[in-house]
């Protein structure tokens, strides 16, 4: 692609040689360069992009995309200049792909809890009625049954423009992705055309890069300023300001608040979660296969996005109880003595305060709550999260959680921090294969042990090495030849 063709719709300055150069492909990695790419310097947290200008030249690259002035660069190189190149790469990256989300209909979900188990019972629902669906997010990329890995919630811009014109390219009709704070602010889902926008909640999280919540929020609300449609959470205290931030037609659901859909005669068993929905003066029942309030919210949120893509409410509700549920949210395993585990990727505040109510309502016996915070992260939910585990469970077997570059002792002190203030039973256990192994020793028939943090994660990152492991798998090996 023609360099000019390339830069269309961005204000940059030439620094030197011609913006007629013929372009291979955009490239922000320096070790992916290769003869005739531009190369995009991104100032980024750990490094600066600009530091590997010599090492893109070497390699081949035709043009250089840079925020400030560069030295020693030969004469033969094109040199543009713009005053932020995030967001000029995820501009020339919809330019590359030729805008592949004007081509087919995109539903964005946001907020600090829900966003995966909502993408998945719209998936649920779209295939039912025939629709081809594309599923971006946490768990996996997906295009209709074909798994793509994933290594973020929401991919860099040139990344997430391919792949939205492979699932173009695959006869994807619908593309139903998480979006994350991270991705809104630092320009990741620029240049996507969004037909829905879902808001599911605001709490505490990322707080390490985000700094306050006011920060958090508006840099949530962005996604609903770029949206034809947005489905709102008003029982939310961010929901009226998302309301405010739309642009386009507003679908607002609750609980406690009137609301266009809005959510009655609630019943949660350990089975799953069935209730009323209230829209345009009908009563719809609703049957989801997991359990909790906060199911009830996405099933709402998941429900008007749905009626928000056209679908009919009594295809949306057959797709919703067809939906089996997210692996590593409130995921169960069951032993034959008569205990059970839950496994959830609770690792908030409100998350771990939403799966240990939820547990509670049917805990026989004992609650055992296994749980952390994950290292490098916002430190200020650590207390909380322990005062949170203190107030709901029996007994609480404080652990790792990912620890990355931190002394994970550190980190199961700041968490017990909050235990204490309880006076609830607790141990510290740094060893989370060995934590779980604990709480299953001291699980009784009619006890539920809650492993909360890591859901469908299949890892553990600590400073020196990643290594596999697996909540799921781990309480069947605890459980032995008592797993049913």
């Amino acid at each position: 692609m023609l360099l000019q063709k390339l830069l269309e719709g961005i204000p940059y300055k030439m620094l030197q040689g011609t913006d007629q150069a013929e372009i291979k492909m955009p490239v922000y990695d320096s070790r992916k360069v290769q003869p005739g790419d531009l190369f995009v310097c991104i100032t980024g947290f750990q490094t600066d992009g600009h530091r590997y200008i010599p090492m893109a030249l070497e390699k081949g690259a035709a043009a250089l995309l840079v925020e400030h002035a560069v030295e020693d660069v030969p004469e033969n190189i094109t040199v543009i200049q713009t005053e932020n190149n995030r967001q000029a790469l995820a501009a020339l990256s919809a330019n590359f792909y030729d805008h592949p989300t004007e081509k087919i209909r995109v539903t964005g979900v946001t907020g600090t809890n829900g966003k995966t188990t909502i993408t998945y019972l719209v998936r649920s629902v779209l295939e039912r009625v025939g629709r081809k669906t594309g599923v971006i997010g946490t768990i996996e990329n997906r295009i209709g049954d074909k798994v793509i890995p994933t290594e973020r919630t929401t991919p860099e811009s040139l990344e997430l423009q391919a792949l939205m014109e492979q699932m173009r390219q695959e006869d994807v009709t619908d593309v139903i992705m998480e979006v994350s704070s991270h991705s809104l602010d630092l320009h990741r889902v620029d240049g996507i055309a969004y037909d829905v926008a879902v808001f599911t909640n605001l709490t505490q999280d990322h707080l390490d890069y985000h700094k306050t919540m006011e920060n958090y929020k508006i840099a949530k609300s962005m996604l609903f300023e770029r949206s034809k449609k947005s489905v709102i959470n008003i029982d939310d205290a961010a929901g009226d300001f998302m309301v405010e931030k739309s642009a386009g037609e507003v679908l607002t659901y609750a609980i406690d608040k009137a609301a266009d859909l809005k959510a009655e005669d609630i019943s949660i068993t350990a089975e799953g979660t069935a209730f009323t929905v209230v829209y345009e003066g009908k009563r719809y029942g609703v049957k989801l296969h997991t359990p909790g309030r906060f199911s009830v919210y996405n099933g709402l949120g998941a429900i008007g996005a749905c009626l928000c893509l056209g679908v009919e409410m009594e295809d949306i509700l057959a797709g919703l109880a067809e939906n089996p549920g997210v692996a590593g949210r409130f995921q169960t395993v069951r032993s034959k003595k008569g205990c059970q585990a839950v496994v959830d990727y609770a690792h908030t505040p409100d998350g771990l305060e939403n799966v240990l109510k939820t547990a509670k309502e049917f805990t026989k016996g004992k609650l055992i709550a296994v749980f952390g915070c994950g290292g490098d992260r916002d430190k200020t939910k650590r207390p909380i999260m322990g005062r949170i585990g203190g107030q709901y469970a029996d007994y609480c077997i404080i652990t790792s959680d990912n620890p990355r570059t931190e002394d994970p002792e550190q980190i199961l002190r700041e968490v017990e921090a909050g235990t204490k203030e309880t006076g609830c039973a607790y141990e510290k256990q740094v060893d989370r294969r060995k934590a779980i192994v604990r709480a299953v020793e001291l699980a009784q028939a009619g006890d539920v042990i809650l492993i909360a943090g890591k859901g469908h994660e299949t890892y553990q990152i600590f400073p020196d090495k990643t290594i596999h492991f697996d909540d799921v798998e781990e309480v069947r090996n605890a459980f032995g030849d008592d797993c049913l």
